[in-house]
């Protein structure tokens, strides 16, 4: 090919480069624009070309190294990690703190970008992205269905590359345990205690109670502040075996034993705590709360219905809510005949097995659960700090909480083994026909065994 024919060859392409260069008004036709966009922008030499690159040399003809885009070139710079954060949507209050969180996590990880996901139908929503092979960086899990997560191969085992994990709570880091395996760290934690109303007490002269209290001291009260005729109960219980539990580990009972291989309700202690739960209700001293006009306990506490409750602290921020001239006080529940037993209801931080950034995610939840990342939270005064080292500064800003967190030293955590929703699902339904009169203590129990039996057998 002649120089005049090559030249020409050049300017064409020049003339191009021009062309396309300067169409910004065009529809971008690449499905995704490239790392290295630096020739989207003309320099002066692309617009007036030179005699020089109209007769190109030898060397322009093969571009020398330092014309050759390097690797350092071609990488984007300033590349960020994109994570979700999955959970359920809680109060406006919790709402807004979790956001500021991650924001502040955000700003000190510039590397990483956090977006938290508050999703409705939350249990559904994260099995159909676990299962549709999507799983969000880090997610909730429910103390209460851990195993089934295990079971299932979705987690990825955390605990060991947390910060100091021993600061947990031993019941608490215990409560996310499965065959020595420490998954993943507890977010806060939430302990049943006995709610009370003082303008009540004082008007049936009955005195408050305290964490002296036995089940004795329940039943005089409930029975001394119950007043049918005006519509108001010594205490309001739902039919629920996340409360009636706490009675069976004062009597010195269990759901199954230490192996988690049989269920152990045939046993004398849990007929004594399922008797005297139903009791209160059936002798007339408590109420559920459909009975009540109420769609759970706190609300019919909070109505002056009942005078005494068994929540766990979540409804210290509804009752200042929604009834802010409630007179009311709270307290560690009354001891059994075995003695002191609350439960801990906690939730943790889970990464999955199949994680796509291990590495950020494992970050992200060990800052959420760390010092600075768990005050933040807990400072809310809606939930209670999972670490030790945290509740001294937690109870001088929160003093009246303290029989929340006392139960954290003898409270049990809400976990069993997978599949263990149907024996919740049983033992509740037998105790709302229990309160009706048209079960025995004794049906509650034998149906909640052989369906857990069967459960425990398929493990």
């Amino acid at each position: 090919m002649s120089k005049k024919w090559f030249a020409m060859l050049v300017m064409m392409l020049v003339v191009a480069l021009m062309l396309a260069a300067c169409g910004g008004g065009g529809t971008e036709t690449t499905a995704e624009p490239t790392a290295d966009t630096s020739a989207a922008e003309p320099t002066e030499e692309m617009v007036e070309p030179t005699e020089e690159v109209a007769e190109p040399t030898e060397e322009m003809a093969e571009p020398t190294e330092e014309m050759a885009p390097t690797e350092e070139a071609a990488a984007p710079s300033g590349d960020v990690v994109e994570l979700q954060l999955m959970g359920w949507s809680s109060s406006d209050a919790e709402n807004v703190r979790l956001q500021e969180m991650v924001d502040t996590f955000n700003e000190q990880n510039p590397d990483i970008h956090v977006t938290l996901n508050q999703v409705p139908e939350y249990d559904t929503a994260l099995q159909t992205a676990l299962a549709g092979g999507a799983p969000p960086d880090v997610f909730y899990i429910d103390s209460f269905k851990l195993p089934d997560f295990v079971q299932a191969g979705s987690l990825m085992a955390i605990g060991d590359q947390l910060d100091d994990p021993d600061d947990f709570y031993p019941n608490l880091r215990g409560a996310f345990t499965m065959d020595d395996t420490f998954w993943c760290p507890p977010k806060d934690f939430s302990t049943l205690a006995l709610q009370y109303n003082k303008d009540l007490f004082d008007a049936a002269g009955v005195e408050y109670p305290t964490p002296d209290w036995t089940w004795d001291d329940l039943q005089a009260a409930a029975e001394a502040l119950t007043n049918a005729d005006n519509g108001v109960y010594g205490m309001v219980l739902s039919p629920d075996m996340a409360r009636w539990i706490a009675f069976l580990y004062q009597a010195g009972g269990a759901v199954t034993d230490e192996g988690f291989t049989t269920m152990t309700l045939d046993s004398p202690e849990a007929a004594q705590a399922m008797e005297f739960y139903l009791g209160l209700v059936t002798d007339g001293y408590a109420a559920q709360p459909s009975d009540l006009d109420s769609g759970w306990a706190g609300e019919a506490f909070g109505k002056g219905q009942a005078a005494m409750a068994m929540e766990g602290n979540w409804i210290v921020s509804y009752l200042n809510d929604q009834f802010p001239d409630l007179n009311w006080g709270v307290t560690e529940l009354p001891a059994g005949p075995a003695g002191k037993a609350t439960m801990s209801f906690t939730v943790c931080y889970g990464v999955p097995a199949a994680a796509a950034h291990p590495d950020e995610s494992i970050r992200l939840a060990n800052w959420l659960t760390g010092s600075e990342g768990m005050a933040a939270w807990a400072g809310l005064g809606l939930a209670m700090p999972t670490r030790a080292s945290l509740s001294e500064g937690w109870l001088a800003q929160y003093p009246d909480l303290q029989p929340f967190l006392a139960g954290a030293e003898y409270s049990h955590p809400w976990q069993f083994r997978p599949g263990f929703q149907d024996v919740l699902d049983t033992l509740n339904a037998g105790l709302q026909q229990a309160f009706t009169g048209t079960y025995t203590a004794d049906q509650v129990l034998s149906e909640a065994q052989e369906v857990g039996n069967d459960v425990l057998s398929n493990q």
